[in-house]
């Protein structure tokens, strides 16, 4: 279980939730012989909410607001084309359950936010910066650690990893982790890479190179500097200065793009609603026990 929010600011948090990350999880956490009443696999539908109300009972937010984006922004398949072109073809019964999402979601009474040309990740970011100026606090729930980026005094990423563990970062917990503080992180990717994004980085330089030269000279600009004085290694200097233009694109990729965002009023979860459309879809289970809270 992940510990429970200690940020300051109004009473309860808004959660703000990566639709997309947890809702592909789901899919492949559960199987997909889980169907509804209409002979469709629900297992992304199922998983997801589940996830998110197992949140919800362990930080009480004031609200919820569930984020899904573009697959890819254009800006940053400008900047550098093979981002997310290593990406599987969505699975027709993931594709088939995205359909029913917003509806779905909208049941519990949690907001539904897309946004035609940006990421959920920048959403995410985004909401996250509108509640901190209103005097609020907010946890950023998703899968992808590029959101570490976002971690601040008013503001946590619950983490989830593999299967239902889940960990609350702050910036004490990316630095313990990566030895960086978070608005470090998108210089972090750019050296290091991110695979999963398809973002080679900087050639040669691992994880550990990359942490040990952000603490040593700042940013990543800061280290291409060092690297024109020859305050690296030869190996380094190579790699950063071959590539510089490229290396710098790669963080900005990395890097969210906010923008303007309005807040969600405080929302209690709609249980008699959400029970009724779990009934509809098959759900019995689910069904019943938010009947019965």
């Amino acid at each position: 279980m992940p510990r429970r929010s200690n940020l300051r600011g109004l009473s309860q948090p808004l959660l703000i939730v990566d639709g997309d990350s947890i809702f592909f999880r789901a899919f492949f956490a559960l199987p997909k012989s889980i169907k509804g009443a209409d002979g469709h696999a629900i297992n992304a539908l199922l998983g997801s909410a589940n996830l998110i109300l197992r949140v919800v009972e362990d930080h009480d937010p004031r609200a919820v607001v569930v984020c899904f984006g573009q697959e890819a922004a254009h800006y940053r398949k400008e900047l550098y084309e093979p981002y997310h072109a290593q990406r599987p073809e969505l699975d027709p019964d993931l594709a088939h359950q995205y359909t029913g999402v917003k509806d779905w979601f909208e049941s519990f009474g949690w907001t539904v936010a897309t946004h035609g040309e940006l990421e959920a990740d920048d959403l995410l970011a985004s909401y996250a910066e509108a509640e901190v100026k209103r005097g609020g606090s907010a946890i950023i729930m998703t899968g992808d650690r590029d959101m570490f980026q976002c971690a601040g005094e008013q503001v946590q990423v619950l983490y989830v990893s593999t299967g239902k563990n889940m960990q609350l970062m702050g910036p004490a917990d990316v630095d313990g982790r990566y030895g960086i503080p978070p608005a470090l992180v998108p210089d972090f990717i750019a050296l290091r890479g991110d695979p999963s994004d398809g973002i080679p980085g900087a050639k040669g330089i691992g994880e550990k190179t990359a942490g040990e030269l952000l603490r040593k000279h700042g940013s990543l600009e800061d280290v291409m500097r060092a690297a024109v004085r020859g305050e690296t290694t030869p190996k380094v200097r190579s790699a950063l200065l071959e590539e510089t233009d490229l290396i710098l694109a790669f963080k900005h990729i990395a890097t969210v793009q906010v923008v303007k965002v309005r807040p969600p009023k405080d929302t209690p979860l709609d249980r008699e609603r959400a029970s009724a459309k779990a009934s509809e879809l098959g759900m019995n289970a689910l069904a019943k026990r938010l009947a019965a809270a």
